[in-house]
Formats: structure tokens, sequence, C-alpha cells
């Protein structure tokens, strides 16, 4: 009796997600599973898909993203469908919209109201449900926030947490970690993350590897202290034995750049000693946080009106500007030029997005520095900024090294819809498909096959997906077709808001999400839990 299938695809040229060198070879899909991999007969198949010249591949999965608001905003995620992904790891850099208690409710209030969502959830179970009932273009993964629970235990305070308070963080972990997260984040740069010290975030990660879950870091330097950052994030590691992965690792100032071959030694030493260390990356010079991220730790204590309060304070202000001006200081955007520091997302005053801090200063006829704060002021201190601050021979050391995988530190959006604000970094909707365009077909920094797995079977292995991240028999029907020869990114830092190009059909749980190149409407995503993948 023949067989029926519901999709398959023939002739495609097959980068499995295993390492293996590409090969061609037929897959067929049945409901939300790869059913057959080799010689098909098409016969009896729902639909049947040329794929000659084309290069058929595992879903992607971003191992670093901010999608945690705009998915409820947006469910469809366009901009990552698109590119290939078809699973995200959400709550990185400390920040999740749970525990929603305290000073974590007020603060997330912000920022779903300008998407007008009322928030319904507390705990990190609660806002799953949410995410699901509410649809889903992609598969979710969830980390919890360092950052956020300690907000909604001790607020924005710059101090460490009494015993009890401790506890009382802890009892948060754990029940993020039965509620569904897949393991602990930290932003250890940014307050209130940057208040707390190693044992603080030793203790917490103690919860992550009870459950063999993941502890993902945003070290708490990139720059003049980085070698001490990732010594401190091994310590973490070799004291708690849990599963770590370094954020979009990187040298991010002309001062250090060059010092990835020692961090990346120091990783390797790491993993021969038997601990489990990786780390991910994205593809540009450019990184993109806060201009609230340049200013001092102490500006930071009480949140984001206590920082407004300053800055209308003579004294305080005064304050800030001297620490601005101290080249000794080191921190985000410290050192790389005002012309290097670009507004992205200002809703105080649109005129600015896509201009320099030093343009901004020049048209004003103002100090840069003073410009800073200005524009800080304008929308409450919550501006998106780039900076330009990284080597393009550091990028290339780190893609290839063995333990990187990709992650876009985006997040998810749609062009019309909602979400598309401002003129967020090109890597919003073009990380993949630049590292496949030109990192791999255009410069040979990698083959297919290597630049494939980073993007799927080697962060499946991390995050535990056992089926997911491969094309095989009994896996699930994740999926993306590209044009090798035409594959590109075709988002800038002028026009950021502009889907890839080469991206044929991508297949989220067995159903075709994008086709032609065009979304086709479906939602057929799913909060991915550990019990469940």
């Amino acid at each position: 009796m023949r067989r029926t299938y519901d999709l398959i695809f023939l002739g495609a040229t097959l980068v499995d997600g295993t390492g293996a060198p590409p090969s061609v070879a037929d897959v067929a899909v049945r409901d939300h599973t790869i059913v057959d991999v080799g010689k098909i007969d098409p016969g009896g198949a729902g639909r049947v898909v040329d794929g000659t010249g084309l290069m058929l591949a595992p879903g992607f999965i971003d191992m670093h993203t901010h999608s945690d608001r705009s998915l409820l905003a947006d469910p469809a995620a366009e901009s990552k469908v698109r590119q290939g992904v078809t699973t995200e790891l959400i709550g990185n850099c400390g920040s999740s919209p749970t525990p929603r208690i305290g000073a974590v409710a007020e603060d997330e209030k912000s920022r779903f109201d300008r998407y007008g969502i009322e928030p319904s959830w507390r705990t990190m179970g609660e806002y799953l449900d949410a995410l699901e009932a509410n649809g889903l273009g992609i598969n979710v993964l969830a980390l919890v926030g360092h950052g956020s629970v300690r907000k909604a235990v001790i607020d924005h305070a710059m101090r460490a947490p009494d015993a009890a308070e401790l506890a009382e963080m802890r009892r948060h972990v754990a029940e993020s970690l039965r509620g569904g997260a897949v393991g602990l984040s930290t932003g250890l740069v940014y307050p209130p993350g940057s208040f707390a010290a190693t044992e603080e975030i030793v203790e917490l990660t103690r919860e992550v590897a009870a459950a063999d879950r993941l502890y993902a870091s945003h070290m708490r330097n990139e720059a003049d202290y980085l070698l001490d950052a990732v010594k401190e994030t091994l310590r973490i590691a070799r004291e708690t034995g849990a599963n770590v992965e370094i954020s979009h690792h990187k040298a991010s100032n002309p001062r250090v750049w060059g010092l990835v071959h020692e961090t990346l030694a120091m990783i390797d030493q790491a993993n021969a000693d038997g601990l489990r260390v990786d780390f991910d990356q994205y593809p540009y010079r450019a990184s993109s946080t806060g201009l609230n991220a340049m200013l001092p730790a102490w500006a930071h204590e009480g949140g984001m009106p206590a920082m407004m309060a300053r800055l209308d304070d003579p004294a305080e202000r005064a304050r800030l500007v001297a620490s601005l001006r101290d080249e000794q200081v080191s921190g985000i955007g410290r050192g790389i030029g005002w012309d290097n520091i670009l507004i992205a997302d200002c809703r105080g005053e649109r005129s600015l997005d896509g201009k320099t801090i030093e343009q901004i200063a020049a048209e004003r006829g103002a100090d840069p520095v003073e410009t800073v704060l200005d524009v800080l002021h304008t929308s409450d201190c919550d501006v998106g900024t780039i900076y330009f601050s990284m080597s393009e021979d550091d990028i290339r050391t780190v893609m290839r090294h063995p333990r990187m995988m990709v992650g876009s530190d985006s997040v998810s959006l749609t062009i019309g819809g909602k979400t598309e604000q401002g003129k967020p970094h090109p890597r919003t909707y073009g990380t993949f498909a630049r590292i496949l365009g030109h990192y791999v077909r255009d410069e040979r920094v990698l083959a297919w096959e290597e630049a494939i797995r980073k993007m799927s079977g080697r962060p499946a292995e991390k995050l535990g997906l056992v089926d997911r991240g491969t094309v095989a028999v009994g896996k699930r029907a994740d999926l993306v077709l590209f044009d090798p020869a035409t594959v590109r990114e075709t988002a800038t830092y002028e026009e950021p808001h502009q889907y890839p190009e080469g991206v044929r059909m991508v297949v989220v749980n067995g159903r075709v999400a994008v086709d032609a190149g065009r979304h086709t409407g479906a939602l057929a995503g799913q909060v991915l839990r550990p019990s469940s993948s």
C-alpha cells in the first residue's frame, strides 16, 4: 500500500544539522513529524515541493532573544520566522516579565502599555500559559531573569540581600523552573544585576544546576575587564556544575580587541576540565542596548523614576556629567567615540532615530555628554541605542570556534504591525541570513554544514531538545528551505525594517509558515517546557 504524506521536499540539498556534509535527499512530513528521509515516492502526498538547487535544513534555533513582550503584541514573529528561525530562547540578560510582583509589576506595566497589553500573570507558568493562549508563530523556550527575581524581592536596591531575601529569591527561581523555565539568565552589566556579588549568583544557580537547566549570562563586563568577567562565569560553572551559556561573546572596545583569543582558550580549558560552557554570537560589529547603560551603577538605584529625578537635580546631573567625562571609567559605550553611538529608538523624539550622538550634539550646538543626558530625559531614560565597538577579526575568530552558536540578541517584530518601531539593529531581521549569505557563501568563514549545525543541532543539544535540531525520521518537522545562491540580509542600520531574501519556505511543527518567501499567517508555534520538546 502506497504511503501518503502531507508534504514532501524532493531533490533538495539536505544539510541535516549534525555537521555532516550536504547531500541530495527527499524529506517527507506527516502531521508535525519528519517520517521519511532518502529516496521517496511522492505519489499520494498532499503537497510536493521541488527542492532542486535549494538547501533544506532544520529550523534555526535563536539562542539569545528578548521577545518576551513583543510575542504577546504580535505573535507571528515574522522577523524571526522569515529568516528560518523556528525556535527562540527568551528571557535573556537577566530580564523576564516574571515573577510579576513588586517592582517587576511596576516596570512591566510601562513596557506592555506601549503595546496596549494588560499583564494578567504572576508566575512563569502563568506567563507561558498566556503566551500559548495568545498563539505563537514560533516555538519558544523561556529563561527567568535574575534581575527580575532581584527586583521582585528587594526592588532596585543597591545592596546585597539578607539571608531571608536570598532564600526568597531562590524560591522564585525554583518556582519558575517548575513552571517551565529552562534556566536562569543574568545581566551583570545592568542594574539591578550589577548590584549582585558573585556569591549571590552562585546560590541562585545552584537551583538551576539541581534541575539540570541552563545558566545564561550577559557577563559583568565585555570591555576592559573582559577576562575577569569570563573568570567569574567559569567560577560559577565550577561551583555549581551548571550548564553555562555566555551570551553574545565579544570584546566590545578597541582597547581589548584580540582578547577573544584568550577568552576562548579559557573556555576550552574549562570544558577540558569537565565543565559545560558554550557561547552565542551575532554577526555584527555593533551591539545594541539602552542609552542609560552608559550611566554609572549608582544612577540606576531606585529604577527609572529615580534616574529621571537625578537628571532633574543640578547637583546629581553634574555628578553624572563628571562620570561620563571620566576616561578611566569602563562600561558600555565608553571610549568608542560619539560618532559610534547611534540612537535607534527614542520614543520621546522620533526625529533622533538613526542619528549619532555626535550628529545630534552638532545640530544642537551642544556638548555630547550633555546631549546624552538630554536625550535620556526626552524618553524617561528608556532609549534604544546601537554601539559600534567590535572588531571584524574578533567576530570571525569567535564564529569559527566549535562552541559558538547563533543568537540574534533581538526582539521579534513584524513590519506593519504594532511592534514596528524606531530603527532597531539590523540583526533583528538579518542575523541568520547574514551568516549564510555573507560569512558562508561570500566569505567562506564557515562551511554550510558548520553554520547550519551552529544554528540548529548544537543549540538543540544545549537546550535538551531531543526531537528538534536535526533532520531525521521521528524529529519534529521544523524545517527551512532556502536558496544558497541568493540568501542574504537586506536590513541596514539606516533602513532596518526589511526581511531577508532567499528563504523560500519555513515549516513550524509541520505547518507551512513561510511560503514562496511570504508569511502564511500560520501560528503553529508552541511553548517548549523542559518536560516537552
